[in-house]
């Protein structure tokens, strides 16, 4: 009766992220009641795995009772703190300090926002305020990459480059340009790495003449593309690109909204190439998705600029939960959950799951087996040789998801048949495990799709 109740509320008056609302009206809500440790449970009482960590976030895996009681002591002593007029908090101070200490080469100033959206848009705001501080302001172009995220926000959503954040919304804008992803699966010259990373060069050297080198302002990248069907680029791909910001002057942004915080083994994905951007964003798994906070970090060089060009003058940027306490106090404790043993063990799991996924490759649906650590994909097609992706005609999110959340499992399935996986660190050998028989089960199930049959024929 309640759950119910609850449906029929939630069809009412509550707006879904990313959703088909009339769709939404039609199916319902799926409503969760509880969780703890990688596996979640609905009103119903069926409990399932969490393979996504809520939406790429929960790292540190549900209930840890330290990291409520962090929070209940902040609230208890300092519930709220403003940044502006040179206030702060002790949580927000020490977190800011913490980060900075483990954060690649020079990023040693920290602004935090609420989550991952508007650490982008606050880049791209700190980025402009560069430029004009160099005396620069024709420099005001902005290049990401195809199948990249980089939020929803209005100026996010356009560095964005995935069709259904810009349709019907005005963007992208004149201002914002993409090059071809890399995607080794799919890449026109092939999966060898030094093609890759040779063609990706020569994309971004073309872009940059055609807008003109002293125009462009910043370049983004994700270490790994996480909602464009989790793209792992090889090896040396990140610093090649990087190095070639640094010969034109542009700024390099490095977006680990999702790959932050030992979600591909170390604390920042950036470190698997030694690169050292000028600003990084996170999120997600900084406060492990308990308390919404985001952050940009910093370099020397770029917050010098800005601070001598401001002088006494005030940069007027900010937000009113910036810095927060309540979430400061749960980052630094989430911190410590990640180095006193998670990041650890979320090696070991990340080890297993992709053993156990490259096992899924004699499975007739399997194209591509990708990942680092504990974030994945499976990339189902329809044939092998031509890599046929699965037809429209079989709804692969909706049914997929569906067919996966019965076998007790949860997991993001994209609208052309890539299966995304990014479970929590505390995973036990019995999680991973599970994860992988369901993932099977769920193949098998699509194997059978008449939809899926037809398109194989």
């Amino acid at each position: 009766m309640l759950a119910n109740s609850l449906i029929e509320l939630d069809r009412a008056h509550l707006i879904h992220p990313v959703s088909s609302y009339r769709g939404h009206e039609k199916l319902g809500v799926r409503v969760l009641r509880s969780a703890k440790g990688a596996t979640v449970t609905d009103a119903s009482g069926h409990q399932l795995v969490d393979g996504f960590a809520g939406l790429w976030c929960v790292n540190a895996g549900y209930g840890h009772e330290s990291i409520v009681e962090a929070a209940a002591r902040q609230m208890r002593e300092l519930p709220y703190a403003t940044g502006y007029f040179d206030i702060g908090c002790e949580a927000a101070i020490r977190l800011a300090a913490e980060l900075a200490d483990r954060a690649p080469g020079d990023l040693n100033h920290v602004f935090f926002t609420l989550g991952g959206s508007d650490a982008v848009d606050s880049t791209v705001r700190f980025v402009r305020y560069y430029w004009h501080a160099r005396g620069k302001p024709e420099r005001d172009q902005f290049i990401s990459i195809e199948q990249g995220y980089h939020g929803s926000s209005t100026v996010g959503a356009g560095l964005t480059a995935l069709p259904g954040f810009h349709a019907g919304f005005g963007v992208p804008f004149d201002w914002q340009h993409k090059i071809p992803s890399p995607y080794p699966y799919r890449n026109p010259v092939g999966e060898e790495a030094d093609a890759i990373i040779a063609a990706s060069i020569a994309d971004l050297k073309s872009k940059i003449e055609a807008i003109g080198a002293d125009r462009v302002a910043a370049f983004y990248a994700e270490p790994i593309q996480g909602s464009g069907g989790v793209i792992v680029p090889p090896k040396g791909w990140l610093k090649a690109i990087r190095d070639l910001c640094s010969q034109y002057e542009i700024l390099f942004i490095a977006d680990e909204v999702i790959t932050g915080f030992g979600r591909t083994g170390p604390l920042f994905a950036c470190s698997y190439d030694e690169v050292v951007p000028d600003f990084m964003t996170t999120a997600k798994g900084l406060t492990s998705g308990y308390v919404p906070m985001g952050a940009v970090f910093m370099s020397d060089r770029v917050y010098d600029v800005i601070a001598d060009a401001a002088g006494n003058a005030a940069v007027g940027h900010g937000y009113t939960y910036s810095a927060h306490p309540v979430s400061a106090a749960v980052g630094l404790e989430v911190l410590k959950l990640y180095e006193g043993g998670l990041l650890e063990n979320g090696v070991k799991a990340g080890a297993r799951l992709m053993a156990g996924l490259e096992s899924l490759r004699d499975h007739p649906l399997v194209g591509d087996v990708r990942g680092r650590g504990m974030l994945a994909a499976v990339e189902l097609v329809v044939d092998k040789v031509k890599k046929k992706p699965l037809p429209s005609a079989a709804a692969p999110a909706r049914r997929i998801f569906d067919r996966a959340w019965d076998n007790g499992l949860v997991i993001r399935a994209f609208a052309h048949g890539v299966l995304g996986y990014a479970p929590p660190l505390c995973c036990t050998d019995g999680d991973i495990d599970a994860i992988l028989e369901r993932t099977r089960k769920t193949l098998d199930q699509t194997l059978d799709d008449p939809d899926v049959r037809n398109a194989m024929r």
